[in-house]
């Protein structure tokens, strides 16, 4: 919808005011980039579907029999049909809220509560964020209790699923409740210099979290054990000792808990850094499997990939703050959704929907890193453990585990995908070797 106001400009020949009437371009603008992502979200599925391929690769021939792999494309077609449902109903919802002045609305509520600018903002805030999450509640029960459940996956209870909301909300209002304080009272007292202090304070934050993850705050969703004496320890020391690689240890996470899909991941910083295997993946995969896995993720840590995305990280957020402090209170952007008092909390709202593409552009960028990381690590596992054909079969059993696409389009590959499709990572390993 298109709305205009208008602007009265004094003549000062006639002595008269002239009327001339302006058009706000900022509904318009944030409407085509709402609809805009969702069309191009929905273009991408729709190629992803149309590039399977019905015939297996031959790369896999042994580890996928003709009804798993039917059954993979299957997991993959319902699971877009199923994206599709939710981002119709979301793209629906913002722009009803948008055009009936929903933010308006929540901003009255917020201020009769006479609280002040930074309670205010707090209450504004998680009065939109906790209706955003119980919406998304029926959805993720329905992936969790209907489509993993039918695809052998879940191994999640209703208790775990009820306890894993809960505490995900706990510790987001904690998190939450700090970072957007921060931000307001900063933006509130430090005039044009607030979006640097944003973006330090901010940062030393995200960090200190960086930190105390692995040991506060991912405990409370999963079991850690170190690792049992046996084969694989003393292999997995064995490698690490050769390599002259310090850490923490390498941890047994119960990811079946909730699964039976397969993974394994780094965390931490520092002396708190980690390794993580699922106990899933321990269970299905061979010792020189799971040391590659481990070699790998080693790897990311040598070729300073932790450090090399922080540091993009921290670039681009202070990127977003300076651009946000350009929006702040900006009367055109508050009248185009139609709120009556402008306000630094719902200035950050309101400028999300502007920074959307610039969140794309970046995250597409950060995904070409990512995947090149990825490439170097295979690499780094396959010349330091010397043994490519075990990298291989544990890459094609996640794989086969996890009922991945073997064949993404490449617009899907480009646009989100932070690992390289997986024969592309097989191929990769095998003419590094020639």
């Amino acid at each position: 919808m298109l709305k205009f106001f208008p602007k009265m400009n004094f003549h000062p020949t006639t002595g008269r005011y002239l009327g001339i009437i302006t058009m706000n371009l900022y509904l318009p603008l944030i409407i085509v980039i709402l609809v805009g992502n969702y069309i191009l979200g929905l273009i991408t599925d729709y190629l992803n579907i149309r590039h399977l391929e019905t015939d297996l690769p031959g790369e896999f021939d042994g580890y996928y029999d003709s009804e798993k792999y039917k059954k993979s494309q299957t997991y993959l077609k319902e699971n877009t049909i199923f994206k599709f449902i939710i981002d119709t109903v979301f793209i629906l919802i913002t722009l009803a809220f948008i055009l009936l002045d929903g933010f308006n609305w929540v901003d009255g509520f917020a201020r009769s509560f006479n609280l002040g600018p930074i309670l205010t903002g707090l209450i504004f805030a998680g009065a939109i964020l906790m209706a955003n999450q119980i919406i998304h509640i029926p959805f993720d029960a329905y992936d969790t209790f209907v489509i993993e459940e039918k695809y052998g996956f879940n191994k999640t209870t209703i208790k775990t699923f009820i306890a894993d909301i809960l505490k995900g909300w706990l510790i987001g209002l904690i998190i939450g409740v700090i970072i957007f304080s921060i931000i307001l009272w900063l933006f509130g007292v430090a005039g044009s210099l607030a979006w640097l202090y944003c973006w330090i304070a901010v940062t030393l934050f995200l960090i200190f979290i960086l930190f105390i993850s692995p040991v506060m705050i991912m405990p409370l969703f999963n079991k850690f054990t170190p690792l049992e004496d046996g084969e694989l320890k003393t292999a997995i020391e064995n490698y690490a000792q050769s390599e002259k690689f310090r850490m923490k240890g390498v941890f047994k996470m119960d990811g079946s808990k909730r699964s039976t899909k397969t993974n394994a991941f780094l965390t931490g910083l520092g002396r708190f850094r980690r390794i993580v295997l699922f106990d899933t993946l321990i269970a299905r995969h061979t010792t020189d499997e799971l040391v590659s896995v481990i070699a790998h993720e080693m790897g990311h840590y040598r070729k300073r990939h932790i450090l090399k995305s922080l540091i993009l990280s921290i670039l681009t957020s202070g990127l977003m703050f300076y651009l946000l402090s350009l929006f702040i209170n900006n009367q055109g952007l508050f009248d185009a959704f139609k709120m009556e008092k402008t306000s630094i909390y719902a200035s950050l709202f309101f400028f999300g929907f502007l920074y959307t593409p610039i969140n794309l552009a970046i995250s597409i960028f950060g995904n070409v890193f990512s995947r090149k990381h990825e490439y170097e690590a295979d690499r780094y596992a396959v010349v330091t453990y010397k043994k490519p054909e075990a990298m291989i079969n544990a890459l094609k059993k996640l794989s086969v585990d996890n009922l991945s696409n073997l064949t993404p389009h490449p617009l899907k590959v480009f646009l989100l995908y932070t690992h390289p499709p997986v024969l592309s990572r097989i191929n990769a390993v095998r003419s590094g070797l020639q």
